[in-house]
């Protein structure tokens, strides 16, 4: 009777190891990407109309797409390669973000996230991906 008891139990010890080590992975993934104060309350200098999303969403396709996914889900052809995840543009904690956080994370980047302060040089059109990044929303 014991040795038929043991077993599940073993299996159910290992599945809860198993989730707990993705859990842990999953969080490491997904850890704080701190924002400067000054960056957090940036007003968007350009205006949001379609000369200024098409423009992003241009942008957006060529240098944002291949991690980030044609509709912002994370799932572009780059994301499996990519250590950490690309993240979600579409859900409510991504849209809940100031522009000016966005602007700030699309300029410096981090880990494979890289900055785009000499891929898109000029900040008036970092700040068009921004407004495009804002159509992404569910």
């Amino acid at each position: 009777m014991k040795k038929q008891l043991l077993k599940p139990v073993a299996l159910l010890l290992a599945l809860a190891l198993l989730l707990n080590i993705f859990s842990g992975f999953r969080l490491f993934q997904n850890k704080p990407w701190p924002v400067p104060e000054n960056y957090k309350n940036m007003k968007n200098p350009v205006a949001s109309d379609a000369t200024s999303i098409a423009e992003g969403k241009a942008l957006y396709g060529t240098h944002c797409k291949s991690c980030h996914g044609a509709k912002g889900l994370g799932d572009g052809n780059k994301a499996a390669q990519l250590k950490t995840e690309p993240g979600d543009f579409t859900t409510a904690d991504f849209q809940g973000q100031t522009d000016g956080e966005l602007f700030y994370k699309t300029t410096e980047g981090r880990d494979d996230m890289p900055n785009f302060k000499k891929k898109i040089p000029d900040a008036e059109e970092r700040w068009s991906v921004v407004h495009y990044m804002r159509t992404l929303k569910k």
